[in-house]
């Protein structure tokens, strides 16, 4: 596993309990490859115009994202930035964008910082009649000192380019668009609150847009980026959610495109998260066959953990799949379970004895293990709320009612630990190499 936690240092030597807060270990393995996943691509060399076979005239390869053409403009109208206290999620944006064109013929353009602005779309433009489109979530933070933080880009980047290749869209060096995504947000990097738990979210997108009808692969594309400032999701302290296993709907199918981050996921959600409302749950809790395997829990990725006989905790998660979307904060809290799991690092709260796995889960499993009281808790992962806790599954007419640990701390220890772990690697509080600075790029 990558550089992680030292906090540890002595107590994971030793076996002992120990603080968080110490350094962090400077030995590491290698980062995960940018587009290990990505399909075989065009873009292949670094130039700046295409290059043709001298003697068929056949094309052989096409620009890739170049960040020696970025053309940047600032500008001359900066907008008023709320209070912090004003921030609603996904509401206000920064003072500038990122737009990196593509065509099919030459390759990726030169990128562009502009002034945030609409974009000029034919209506014919294949986005909007067959769901070309992709994205991705990431944050950046700022501590007191100034120092910018972007967290595990290059997971973002790899998910990005696995997503593009499913639909045909253009894969690109994920490298390149994080130093790209590292100068927009220093040029707005002000935008950044530095109130502890705000953040600047930051949403890579990549759209089709030739112009014409037509079920084929997009000879046009256009990758953008935009930033919004954001608040803490738990504003007000812990509160666990309420879902609802729903049996009507289906989120993914095997085959189909549940593990990717495509737009088109997301709108077909929006009537079955009402019905869960109405129903009085906070979510849905995605079900998967006739067995109603566990999937994902509304926009994010499920843990559960049980108590097994000998008293070991075990911490478990769906399999990814083609119905799972590989979130990052899921990889996160997997191997920070499995380093402390193996003696490698200590975190507060997770239990001595604890076994980390993927596999799958059915619903009847949370009912046994409810009924004979080895159900410990359950929580969702994703990059807005880090951890969310569940203390109540609706299924089936009846409610499965969950621990939250301590009374009023709102989650179970295992969550909580997962949270605070990764909160210090975003602060800085904690050093690791999943906390890449921004600020060497201003």
């Amino acid at each position: 596993m990558t550089r992680l936690l030292a906090s540890l240092s002595r107590a994971a030597r030793t076996g002992a309990a120990g603080p968080l807060r110490s350094a962090l270990p400077r030995a590491a393995a290698a980062r995960p490859a940018l587009a290990a996943s990505a399909a075989p691509r065009l873009v292949a060399l670094k130039h700046s115009v295409p290059v043709h076979d001298v003697m068929t005239g056949e094309l052989i390869s096409t620009p890739d994202i170049d960040v020696s053409q970025l053309q940047v403009e600032l500008t001359k109208n900066p907008k008023t930035r709320p209070p912090a206290s004003k921030l609603i999620f996904g509401h206000t944006f920064t003072d500038h964008m990122l737009t990196i064109p593509w065509s099919e013929s030459t390759g990726w353009g030169a990128p562009e910082i502009k002034p945030y602005q609409p974009l000029c779309l034919d209506p014919s433009a294949t986005v909007f009649h067959y769901a070309f489109t992709l994205f991705e979530g990431t944050k950046a933070y700022k501590d007191n000192e100034g120092t910018v933080r972007l967290f595990r880009p290059d997971m973002n980047m790899a998910r990005m380019n696995r997503s593009a290749a499913r639909i045909a869209l253009p894969t690109f060096d994920g490298e390149a668009l994080t130093e790209l995504i590292k100068k927009l947000v220093m040029i707005d990097s002000e935008w950044i609150p530095k109130e502890k738990g705000y953040s600047l979210y930051i949403r890579p997108t990549m759209i089709g847009t030739q112009n014409a009808l037509g079920v084929g692969p997009s000879s046009d594309a256009l990758l953008f980026v935009i930033c919004s400032p954001v608040g803490p999701y738990y504003a007000s302290g812990f509160k666990p959610v309420q879902l609802y296993a729903t049996t009507e709907f289906v989120r993914a199918a095997p085959g189909g495109t549940g593990g990717y981050k495509l737009g088109s996921n997301y709108a077909p959600g929006v009537v079955p998260q009402a019905a869960a409302a109405k129903a009085g749950y906070s979510q849905n809790l995605w079900l998967l066959g006739d067995e109603h395997a566990l999937t994902e829990v509304g926009t994010m990725n499920l843990f559960v953990a049980f108590k097994k006989p000998d008293g070991t905790i075990e911490l478990t998660t769906p399999p990814l799949a083609d119905v799972v979307l590989p979130g990052v904060t899921r990889d996160s809290a997997l191997k920070l379970a499995r380093d402390h799991a193996a003696g490698k690092i200590r975190i507060p709260g997770f239990p001595e004895k604890l076994e980390v796995s993927e596999r799958k889960l059915v619903m009847a499993d949370l009912v046994e293990a409810e009924k004979n009281g080895t159900l410990v808790e359950v929580f969702g992962t994703g990059t807005a709320a880090i951890v969310s806790a569940v203390d109540k599954i609706g299924y089936l007419g009846r409610d499965i009612v969950i621990p939250c640990g301590p009374a009023g701390q709102g989650m179970g220890d295992i969550a909580k630990g997962v949270l605070e772990t990764l909160q210090g690697i975003q602060s800085g509080e904690l050093e690791s190499e999943w906390a890449v600075i921004a600020n060497d790029s201003a």
